[in-house]
Parts: C-alpha cells; structure tokens; sequence
C-alpha cells in the first residue's frame, strides 16, 4: 500500500481498500469472509483430516459414485421429452413436428447431441450442483439451441430481482474464435438447480454428503490400490539378534525391496540366513475390514443419490430376482429421477414458453413398464372385458405400446364371432 508525501507529513493513514471478491466454481467470497471453518477456507487449506479433498474429476474414479452418476445421467438422457399444446379445457395434444422438440431430443447446438447434453446437464446437477445451458435465440427472439456450460465457468449474481449469469470463455474453444466473458439475463439461461439453491447456487455434493464419504473412498480405494501393488502384503521387519552395521542395514532393505516388493514378484520365496526372522508388524487385509469397508462406502453413496444399491451392481442384501426388482425400478423413476426431471421440465416450461398454452414433459412409461403379462392384462381390464366398462379405447392402448393406431395392412381381432359368419360343419 503506497503513501503520498502529503499522508507523510500529515500522518494520516490511506483508507484501506476495499475487499475484492474472489471468484470460484460455487460463486465468490470477500477475503475477511475466508476465516477458519468456513467452506472457502476448507475448499483452499484442506480438511486438516489429512484426506484428500474430492473434485469432480477424482470422485468419478470411486466406482459406486461413477455408477450412481452415470445412472440417473443416462436414464435422463434416454427419456422422451413429449412437447404439447394446452386447449382451453386442459386437454394436451403432442406436437412431435414442433422445432423445439427437435432441440430437446436430437440436437441441441451442431456441437451437442442432446442427449449427449443432458447427460452433462445432469453430471453438472449431480456433483458441482448445479446445471446451467446458455438459451441461443435468434434475432426475433425465439429459441434456435442451448448450449450446455460448465458449472465451473459460471458466477452468479443478482440485483435484488433477477439473476445475472457471468459466463467465462470456453477453454476448449481455440483462442481466435473463443470470445471474451459473457453477461447474460437469467431468461437466456436454463438454469436447473440441486438442493440447497439458496437463490444463487446450490449447495454442492462435493462440499457436502461427498465431502467426508467421497474423501473417505478416494482414500481407502488409494490404500487397496497400494497394498495389492505390494501383493497383498503387509508391512514387515527382518529380526536377527546380530548387530548389524548401518551398511548393512541399508544393503538388506535394498535386497528385499528389488526382489520382493511389488506384483511382479509376488509368492517368490524368501530366503533368509545369519539368524534373520520375519515379524509381522501390521494386520492382515481381512482383520482391517478392508472389504467390508467400501462394501459400507458402497451403501452409504447409493443412499446419498437416492440409487437402489441393487442398480449398481450392490446385490448384498437385496433380491435380484422377480417383483422385487420390478417394483424397485419404479421405486427408482418415483423417488430417485422424477424430482430431476421436475426441476427440468418447470425450467424448461417457464424460459421457453412463458404461458400455460405449450408445455413440455418427459415420458417415463418405459422405465415404469411392468412385465409383459401384467401390461397385457391390465390393457384388457382397461378396454374392457367379460362385460365389463372400459375406459380406452384399442387404438389407444396401441399407440402407449409404441404401435400405429390403426394396423396398416388387415384389421384387428376383438375377439367376438359375428353373427353374420357361417357355422362351420363338423
């Protein structure tokens, strides 16, 4: 802090300047604010736990959260996204020839497939905690593309009212064509947001439910990593009686190490003389729990994502087999993805329509389908049977199994002999 001659010969003391946010992935911090405790301080000096601290790049590397991830990411991906227009009655009716479903099934932007799209939207939700995609218009305003961004990219604020989105230049992008920073208003962005939106941002699964179980699996999936690049052994001590010079010493554990240690010279026999005996100095793999252990990390990833242990490959403790999975997998759409696809489709809704006329919704009968038999017959009990009401009509059940309304070529079997039809001779 530099002084002029006249606060020298005054004495006076030059205001302190003003603290200056800095900028990270979840939003910015004043400097006073980064004091012992806080998340910012945690996020720049560590735990002080001595675990390392999880980013998005080393929690996908424990297997439990890849898969819950890349679970619900592709389940959303794959789902349809119907677009409709509202009668004055309520009533819905699709529009597959509409532009805009077009960009939410096929292509977002000529660099992003969409479910290449939503996949990285829901990846975004799922660990940074937040998605954001830049809403493309054209100049009447109407929506032409989105272009997913990288939470990490995104500073958000606000004036009180609305928010401000301040977008730093792709990376990826070669320098001559990437830009400078973008401002844009909160109606040029899709922002889905994850628990926690304090208004701003939500609270990350890196900073909180990951933030102790990710550390902890990074760490003990680094421990088995390392105690079976040493074959599986535990750590050891030569015992002898003798006194042994320092250059001795230093030349044995020399010897050991090259013709021992690693996988390559696994179960290669040891030969000791001079009096030397091996002493165990630490437990075996089976008494540390060591397995028991990231079955346990396992568990306790699948509850944080709301993912039935069972759809990651955690058949501990569950049933593979019969109803019991079939109800679990809708248990899965109902409690897991639809509070996801809520967020979606009411963000969608209000950034591109702004009116009860259109809306969009993903169609989720394909996750929730029941076996076979069971759609069959709960297809005959709709339309009606032994007399009794139904409430579709054929054509109807056709079209929510994928079919034409109307067979193209014959007509369709009801089932009822007409009386017109000759008896046929014994």
């Amino acid at each position: 802090m530099s002084r002029s001659i006249l606060d020298i010969l005054t004495g006076r003391r030059p205001a302190a300047p003003e603290a200056k946010p800095i900028s990270n992935a979840g939003g910015s911090a004043s400097l006073p604010s980064i004091v012992r405790g806080s998340s910012m301080f945690n996020d720049l000096a560590g735990y002080g736990s001595g675990l390392q601290l999880p980013t998005e790049q080393t929690v996908l590397t424990v297997s439990a959260i890849y898969a819950c991830v890349n679970l619900i990411a592709g389940a959303i991906a794959t789902l349809p996204i119907n677009v409709f227009s509202r009668a004055d009655d309520g009533e819905l009716a699709p529009l597959p020839s509409d532009d805009i479903w077009w960009m939410l099934n096929e292509q977002m932007t000529p660099r992003w497939a969409a479910p290449s799209g939503w996949e990285f939207l829901v990846q975004s939700l799922l660990l940074p905690g937040d998605g954001f995609a830049r809403i493309l218009r054209n100049p009447a305003g109407a929506m032409v593309g989105m272009e997913p961004l990288h939470p990490g990219r995104v500073t958000v604020v606000t004036d009180g009212v609305r928010l401000i989105y301040s977008v730093e230049p792709d990376p990826n992008v070669l320098s001559a064509f990437r830009g400078d920073r973008v401002i844009l208003d909160q109606d040029d962005v899709l922002h889905i947001p994850g628990f926690g939106f304090d208004g701003l941002r939500s609270l990350s699964p890196l900073r909180g439910a990951l933030r102790m179980t990710g550390a902890v699996a990074l760490a003990t999936q680094d421990y088995s990593a390392r105690f079976f690049a040493n074959s599986a052994r535990p750590d050891f001590a030569l015992q002898t009686d003798q006194v042994l010079s320092p250059e001795t010493v230093e030349r044995l554990r020399d010897q050991v190490t090259e013709r021992h240690a690693g996988t390559a010279q696994a179960h290669r026999p040891m030969v000791l003389t001079s009096g030397l005996k091996v002493q165990t100095i630490s437990l075996p793999a089976d008494d540390m729990q060591l397995l028991a252990t990231r079955q346990f990390q396992i568990e306790e990833i699948a509850r944080i994502y709301g993912v039935p242990p069972f759809m990651i490959g955690h058949n501990e403790k569950t049933t593979s087999w019969g109803s019991g999975v079939e109800a679990m997998g809708i248990g899965f759409v109902r409690y897991c993805l639809r509070r996801h696809l809520n967020k979606i489709t009411h963000e969608l809704n209000r950034k591109l329509f702004r009116t009860a006329r259109r809306v969009v919704a993903f169609d989720t009968s394909d996750l929730e389908r029941a076996d076979f038999k069971s759609l069959i017959d709960g297809f005959r009990a709709a339309i009606g049977r032994a007399g009794e009401p139904g409430f579709i009509t054929p054509e109807e059940a056709r079209e929510r199994l994928g079919l034409r309304r109307t067979p193209i070529h014959g007509t369709l079997n009801t089932g009822v002999a007409h009386a017109s039809e000759p008896a046929q001779p014994l």
